[in-house]
């Protein structure tokens, strides 16, 4: 494994030399931004630019295992039906509650693990992106926590990706029925096109961790998230507060639990906003390596099985 130029990157190691050194991640992201700006893309990119970390995740392309490798092409794939073709019917909306409630169902049926609905707002959106859509419904789908269990091993990696396939058939097919309805109705399946978590944090479906991901109730951070963003009528969810940051403020499973400290303690501004981030230069270059990782997300408490609800409830008592 080769080090970068100390005076570039202090400590961080790469499975390759560059010979332009990138810019830091953490500069690309906006770290210690008192100004409120859009997000760029750094590691995984829609292909609209070249990214400054683009090789990287090419390298951690070709060091998948080859299982993980396919389902990755298979699910690329499959977005090729992401947006399509609209029926010319429109169906009338006339009640705005009951065609939520139906979408809601459909996306169930359909496989989703939980749904809310929120309006498409700017902070979703990468630099350059512009609001196409007045709505987003936002899935979580979950994964196996036995399988997880088996994190930074080729088991794990290879469940990760099936979640991510399941998740995209779950959106692709919900947009589907949605454009037969004659509404524009298009899947987003992974972060290269947009942010998921602002929407899914707006939509009710949980709040940021620690860690950097979102929490839910239902699943902890052992999910994945997809949204289908749409011009058909529908309520939007609000807000919620389950306690996280009654617990991350305290808790430090994550922060003790990553290789390569990459989880701060304390709350940093990003783009404007105080939030809690964690250091891409410190992570991404052992997620490359380490099959994706997802140690910090298997390790919070929030993430074991059944836990999400008593706990909620536990720590929002605790403020009375």
């Amino acid at each position: 494994m080769s080090k970068l130029n100390k005076n570039a990157f202090p400590s961080i190691d790469l499975p390759f030399l560059y010979k332009n050194q990138p810019l830091s991640g953490n500069t690309i992201n906006g770290l210690e931004e008192t100004k409120k700006i859009p997000a760029t893309q750094i590691f995984h990119g829609s292909g609209a630019r070249e990214l400054e970390w683009g090789k990287l995740e090419l390298f951690f392309a070709m060091i998948n295992p080859f299982k993980v490798y396919c389902l990755n092409l298979y699910n690329r794939w499959l977005l090729r039906n992401a947006d399509g073709r609209i029926a010319k019917k429109q169906r009338a909306v006339s009640n705005t509650e009951s065609m939520t409630d139906e979408i809601k169902l459909l996306a169930k049926e359909l496989g989703a693990g939980a749904v809310g609905i929120t309006g498409v707002t700017q902070d979703a959106l990468y630099k350059g992106g512009k609001i196409e859509y007045k709505n987003a419904i936002v899935i979580l789908y979950p994964m196996d926590h036995d399988e997880m269990r088996y994190v930074t091993q080729d088991r794990a990696g290879t469940e990760t990706m099936r979640a991510y396939m399941e998740i995209s058939k779950t959106a692709i097919g919900l947009s589907q029925k949605i454009r037969k309805m004659g509404w524009r109705a298009r899947a987003y399946c992974e972060g290269a096109d947009l942010l998921h978590i602002p929407l899914a944090i707006n939509a009710g479906l949980g709040e940021l961790g620690k860690h950097g991901s979102l929490i839910s109730r239902e699943f902890g951070s052992s999910m994945r998230i997809a949204s289908v963003l749409t011009d058909l009528p529908l309520q939007h969810d609000s807000p919620i507060d389950i306690g996280v940051d009654d617990l991350c403020l305290g808790c430090r499973r994550c922060t003790i639990d990553c290789p390569v400290d990459a989880i701060s303690d304390q709350k940093q501004t990003v783009r404007g906003v105080e939030k809690w981030y964690v250091d891409f230069d410190k992570c991404v270059p052992y997620f490359t390596e380490a099959v994706g990782c997802g140690i910090c997300i298997e390790v919070c408490p929030w993430s074991k099985p059944g836990k999400g609800f008593s706990l909620s409830e536990k720590l929002l008592s605790k403020r009375q």
